[in-house]
């Protein structure tokens, strides 16, 4: 049974996407300790990366050229100063050189040593090989899949060493959301204390705390920066960002100078009725349109959804509950974790293998289900929450245009938001008694939908929008 850590489901990372930046970026980093690992580490003197599939078909749109750079450079996704990214890039291109691990300089050309071949491997539609050589000798080869929200993983799905200390077994081990709901029960527990149960076997308390309050804090000043931040969005759409008009029409006049007053700002502003949504759609819009500028976001499953649960988490902080605090922020991200881990065990969170179904819908259910509890609601509500949300998200097509992660993708994520908290509105009202889809029927029907779904929809710009819009359009 695979034991998935709240932290292995909200990482902390650069967008554009996680498959597609985040996943290469820690699939490159992995390969630099095998060829410690394998002593040809100060033998190579060059590097090729090969791309298949949907990383190749959207890669360049999705920065995966430039997230495997910083990879093979030995920089950190979560702690990279991101006004560096360019200098890093810019030295690369200019020079043809890179200082691999940052610890020897060998030459690269990124034109001719990161190869984009369309073709798909047969293990899963992301996938890359890194090769080292020694003048023409090719000292060692590695191929990785990266399967969606930052998980790496190799064909025979190894453990890289350092992670083996985390897949230790869950005092309340889940594969399926019927599981989690018989713990619940016999527990007599909501289902934000059996995640923090099992996610105390592999940390402590303080640190649980810590790094919950780094995935919120990161979050807070995302949306703060894309609430501050006018302008274009990169990559030749000329997408103009929305969420700073939007944010200065909501008119908050009260001072502040960091995210954590700007949120007391809000909170203690007086939102009107009308201007609900028109709040949730600015957090979810900022969030991505950082996101689609190379900032730094949570990976909620994934980077490409990343704003629907920041902004259904604010809409409780800013409209539910102004007493809320740290322990409500917490169960928050517990639940939501815990909901995405039963997808990506049951289906997939990869848009290049379900379509956006895997990412906006799963982010959907992950804030569905978490709202639903912080909201008074019993572990079968808070299921129903997930299943109502994914229910509607279904069969949902991934065609983003020009390979960018901005449309249709930025506006999912408010769609998306909306979406959860009314699915968890539904779920309050709904007798558990009168369910007729559970969620591990929805679960199991968006995984058939996905394998029925189209190749052309999933991730690859060779369908729907992607094909009646062009960059020339714009």
């Amino acid at each position: 049974m695979e034991c998935i850590s709240v932290f292995d489901m909200l990482k902390i990372g650069v967008g554009p996407s996680s498959s597609h930046t985040l996943g290469p970026w820690r699939a490159a980093e992995r390969w630099l300790y095998e060829l410690k690992d394998a002593d040809v580490f100060n033998d190579v003197n060059r590097v090729t990366v090969d791309l298949y599939g949907s990383l190749s078909l959207t890669g360049k749109g999705h920065a995966t050229d430039l997230a495997l750079m910083l990879g093979l450079s030995g920089s950190d996704p979560e702690r990279i100063p991101t006004e560096t990214i360019d200098i890093i890039i810019a030295s690369v291109n200019n020079t043809q050189k890179l200082v691999l691990n940052n610890e020897k300089i060998i030459g690269f050309n990124p034109k001719t040593d990161i190869i984009f071949n369309r073709e798909f491997l047969p293990f899963h539609a992301n996938g890359l090989t890194f090769q080292a050589f020694s003048d023409e000798k090719c000292l060692h080869s590695s191929t990785f899949y990266s399967i969606g929200g930052g998980f790496v993983v190799k064909e025979e799905r190894t453990v890289h060493k350092e992670n083996k200390e985390l897949k230790k077994e869950f005092p309340f081990p889940v594969d399926k959301a019927s599981e989690l709901l018989a713990f619940c029960i016999a527990e007599n527990k909501a289902i934000s204390e059996i995640v923090y149960e099992n996610e105390k076997s592999l940390r402590t308390e303080e640190n649980i705390d810590f790094e919950l309050n780094r995935i919120w804090q990161t979050m807070l000043e995302c949306m703060f920066i894309g609430c501050h931040t006018e302008g274009n969005l990169p990559g030749g759409l000329n997408v103009r960002r929305r969420a700073f008009d939007m944010h200065k029409s909501l008119n908050i006049e009260a001072p502040y100078s960091s995210p954590q007053d700007w949120l007391l700002s809000i909170r203690q502003s007086e939102v009107k009725f009308r201007q609900i949504l028109k709040w949730v759609s600015c957090f979810a819009l900022s969030v991505n349109e950082v996101n689609a500028a190379l900032g730094r976001v949570v990976t909620a499953p994934t980077n490409g959804s990343a704003g629907v649960i920041p902004s259904v988490l604010m809409y409780y902080l800013v409209i539910e509950n102004h007493d809320a605090d740290f322990s409500h922020i917490k169960k928050f991200l517990l639940v939501a974790s815990e909901i995405g881990s039963l997808f990506k065990k049951g289906a997939t969170i990869s848009a290049a293998m379900g379509g956006c179904q895997a990412e906006i819908g799963v982010s959907s259910a992950m804030a569905a289900a978490a709202l639903c509890e912080l909201l008074g609601g019993s572990p079968e509500q808070v299921m129903i929450a997930a299943e109502i949300a994914m229910e509607h998200h279904l069969g949902l097509t991934c065609d983003p245009i020009a390979g960018l992660v901005q449309i249709p993708c930025i506006e999912r994520n408010s769609m998306g938001a909306i979406k959860a908290i009314n699915a968890a509105e539904l779920a309050l009202g709904t007798d558990p008694k009168n369910v007729k889809v559970p969620l591990d029927k929805v679960i199991d029907t968006m995984w058939e939908t996905a394998k029925d779904m189209n190749t052309k929809y999933k991730e690859t710009s060779e369908g729907g929008l992607a094909v009646r819009v062009s960059l020339s359009d714009c």
